[in-house]
C-alpha cells in the first residue's frame, strides 16, 4: 500500500513537471521566429528551464515505475493535460473556456478508456536487440514522414513528438526491467547500450518536435502528444512484450469509444485554440455594442446677413449638422 501511494505521488509530481515544461516551451515558441535553429535555442535560459523540467518529469516517471505497475502510472501521466491547460491560460492572461474544459475532459476520458483496455500486471519481458533496432527504425520512418520538410508546424509534429516519447518510455521500461532483474544476467551489454542510446535520441527528438508543435498554441498539440504517447507505448507492449487487451470483445468496444472521445476532444481543443478558448459559435453570437451610423439632420434656411438684398432674393443655404452618438443609442428626430 505504501508503494502504491509513493507511485501515485511521484506520478502526480511528474505530471506537474511535464505540464510546466509544456507551458514554458509554448511561451518560448511564441517568442521565437520559425526560422530559429536549434543552436540558438541552446543559448536561451528558457529553453534550458524547459529541458530541466522535462528531465525532472522523466526521472520521476521512471521512479514511479519502480513502485507501481504501468497500468497505474501511465494513466496518471495524462494529468499533464489537465494541469497544462489552466497554466497556459494563466500565462496568456485569460480564463480557461468552457470548451477547453469539455475538450480536456473528453480527451482524458478517452485516454483512460484506452489504457484500461491494456491493463494488467507490471511487465517482466524486455525487448531483444533485433526488436529494439526494429522499433527504432520504424519510429524514425514514421517521424520522418510526419515531420517532413515543408509540413507546417502543428498537430503532425505533435503526433511525432508523442510517438517518440511513447517509444522512449517503452524502451526505458526495458532498461528498468533489465537493470532491476536479479536473474544474474550481465548488467552491461550491447543490447542495453543500444536501448539506452535509442532512449536518449528519442527523448531529445520528442522534446525538439514538441517545441516546434507548440508554435501553433498549447492545448491541441499537447492533447495530441498526450494521446499519441500511450498509444505508441501500448502498441509496443501488445506486439512485442506479450501484453493483451483485458476483457475480450468488450475491451475492443471500449477502446473504440475511447478513441472517438479522445479524437473529439483534440478537435475541440484545436478549434478553441484559434478563438482564445471559446467556442466559435459562442464567439460569433456574443452580444456587442450597438453603434449606429453617424446620423445627421438637414437644416434649410437663409444665412443671416446684416445688410443686403431682400430675404426673398437670397438663395437658400443648406447645412448638415451631425448629432452626438453613443453606443447603443438611437438619435431623436
Amino acid at each position: 500500500m505504501n508503494a502504491t501511494l509513493i507511485a501515485v505521488a511521484l506520478s502526480l509530481v511528474s505530471a506537474g513537471a511535464y505540464a510546466a515544461a509544456a507551458v514554458a516551451q509554448s511561451r518560448l515558441a511564441g517568442r521565437t521566429e520559425s526560422s530559429t535553429g536549434v543552436m540558438r535555442l541552446l543559448g536561451r535560459g528558457a529553453w534550458w528551464s524547459a529541458v530541466g523540467l522535462n528531465a525532472g518529469g522523466a526521472l520521476l516517471h521512471v521512479a514511479a515505475l519502480n513502485y507501481g505497475p504501468l497500468t497505474l502510472v501511465q494513466p496518471l501521466g495524462a494529468l499533464t493535460l489537465v494541469a497544462a491547460v489552466p497554466l497556459g491560460a494563466r500565462a496568456a492572461g485569460r480564463r480557461v473556456g468552457r470548451v477547453e474544459w469539455r475538450a480536456t475532459a473528453l480527451t482524458l476520458l478517452g485516454l483512460g478508456a484506452l489504457l484500461l483496455t491494456a491493463g494488467g500486471s507490471a511487465p517482466h519481458e524486455t525487448l531483444t536487440l533485433p526488436e529494439a533496432l526494429g522499433v527504432g527504425a520504424a519510429t524514425m520512418a514514421v517521424v520522418a514522414g510526419l515531420s517532413r520538410p515543408g509540413a507546417r508546424p502543428g498537430l503532425r509534429h505533435a503526433a511525432a513528438s508523442g510517438i517518440t516519447s511513447g517509444v522512449a518510455s517503452a524502451l526505458t521500461q526495458t532498461l528498468t526491467v533489465a537493470v532491476t532483474d536479479h536473474s544474474g544476467g550481465p548488467l552491461f551489454s550491447w543490447r542495453l547500450l543500444t536501448v539506452a542510446l535509442l532512449v536518449s535520441a528519442f527523448a531529445m527528438g520528442g522534446l525538439l518536435l514538441s517545441q516546434t508543435a507548440y508554435r501553433g498554441g498549447l492545448g491541441a498539440p499537447l492533447a495530441v502528444v498526450t494521446l499519441a504517447n500511450p498509444v505508441a507505448a501500448a502498441a509496443i507492449g501488445l506486439a512485442l512484450l506479450g501484453e493483451r487487451l483485458q476483457g475480450g470483445p468488450v475491451s475492443l468496444v471500449l477502446a473504440l469509444l475511447g478513441t472517438a472521445a479522445a479524437v473529439r476532444g483534440v478537435i475541440l481543443l484545436s478549434r478553441a485554440q484559434v478563438h482564445g478558448g471559446t467556442d466559435p459559435g459562442e464567439a460569433a453570437s456574443a452580444p456587442g455594442p450597438v453603434v449606429d451610423p453617424l446620423p445627421s439632420r438637414v437644416v434649410i434656411g437663409s444665412p443671416r446677413r446684416a445688410e443686403g438684398p431682400p430675404l426673398g432674393a437670397e438663395p437658400l443655404a443648406v447645412r448638415v449638422e451631425p448629432l452626438a452618438v453613443r453606443a447603443g443609442a438611437r438619435p431623436h428626430p
